[in-house]
């Protein structure tokens, strides 16, 4: 077992809060088991730190950016230092909503029709034809998001031609790459996958129901503002096929640890994918925490688990692509 748990959290993203009060949480579980935990930010201190400790292991609890794109995550392969959670290769394509969709699509899960438009393309060839391209292709009501991030920051639902501009504008201000999606009518809900050590395991299925109609930022972290259910109120069935799609998200993107899969139920009672997260909230108005504790575990129990699981597995390099010039055999 790892003699310090480094849980990282803050980081220089729009999602810095979240992160440090998905930090606290985890932090303090952790000790609750005995762990030593060690908290820390991404700056010019954490790679020193790291090299004191004594067989560490980290916990990234970093949203956004670097915490959830892959970057933090070879860098410490590459110092040999084990962590929590999927391989930077994997990361990157779940964060970016644009290749996700695609993998996931491509491996049979139902996903909305989507076009992803990098802001240099929006702007060179002139928002009008091509807010009239995407009226006659995807329809209204869309849905318009930065194809990286998370935590709603920059989506919009658009219901009309003459929004789609400003949406877009908006989706731009987190990110050069926005994507455009059918919007799909139905009942959100979300599934955690977790691994302890023995394979993957769907948790409770969380309803999500946000007193506005939209679970946008001020929904997913103001206390009250939104209603979660879990289990979900949805027939078994629709609950199993939700447990489904998520474990199959999991295993096509090679996901390792933990992820939380998020998903609309449409009328016909069938889950439709929309994105997935490898550093799920862990807040006091998180739906993880909350799944944990329907499937009858303790926060403290499955991250100590976790941690368990990757002191265990040791580090892992990052993925290295042979140069196309190298010799072999």
């Amino acid at each position: 077992m790892a003699e310090s748990v480094v849980v990282l959290s803050g980081g220089l993203s729009h999602e810095r809060d979240v992160s440090l009060r998905s930090g606290r949480r985890v932090s303090e579980a952790l000790r609750s088991r005995g762990l030593e935990v060690v908290e820390a930010d991404v700056d010019s201190l954490l790679l020193p730190r790291l090299a004191e400790l004594d067989q560490p292991v980290v916990f990234p609890l970093l949203h956004g950016g670097a915490g959830e794109d892959g970057a933090l995550r070879e860098v410490l392969g590459l110092l040999g230092v084990p962590f929590v959670g999927s391989l930077g290769s994997s990361s990157r394509v779940a964060f970016d909503k644009s290749i996700a969709t695609t993998v996931v699509h491509d491996a049979g899960v139902r996903t909305p029709l989507q076009v992803a438009l990098p802001h240099e393309i929006f702007r060179e060839l002139g928002a009008a034809t091509l807010v009239k391209a995407l009226a006659e292709q995807i329809g209204f009501p869309m849905m318009v998001k930065p194809s990286r991030g998370g935590s709603a920051l920059g989506c919009s639902k658009v219901l009309t031609a003459e929004a789609l501009p400003s949406a877009m504008v908006g989706a731009f201000a987190y990110g050069p790459v926005a994507v455009v999606e059918s919007f799909v009518e139905g009942t959100e809900v979300t599934v955690a996958v977790v691994d302890r050590g023995a394979g993957p395991t769907a948790l409770p299925v969380v309803e999500i129901r946000p007193d506005s109609g939209v679970y946008d930022y001020a929904a997913r972290y103001t206390a009250g503002a939104t209603r979660f259910l879990c289990p979900a109120e949805v027939p078994d069935e629709v609950a199993a096929r939700c447990a489904a799609v998520a474990l199959r998200v999991h295993d096509v993107l090679d996901l390792a640890d933990i992820s939380r899969t998020d998903l609309i139920i449409d009328a016909e009672g069938e889950p439709v994918f929309l994105e997935v997260n490898v550093a799920p909230g862990m807040t006091e108005t998180s739906a993880v925490p909350l799944a944990i504790e329907a499937a009858g575990w303790s926060l403290g129990k499955m991250c100590a688990d976790l941690v368990r699981a990757a002191s265990m597995r040791g580090s892992r390099m990052p993925t290295m692509s042979p140069h196309p010039g190298a010799l072999t055999g």
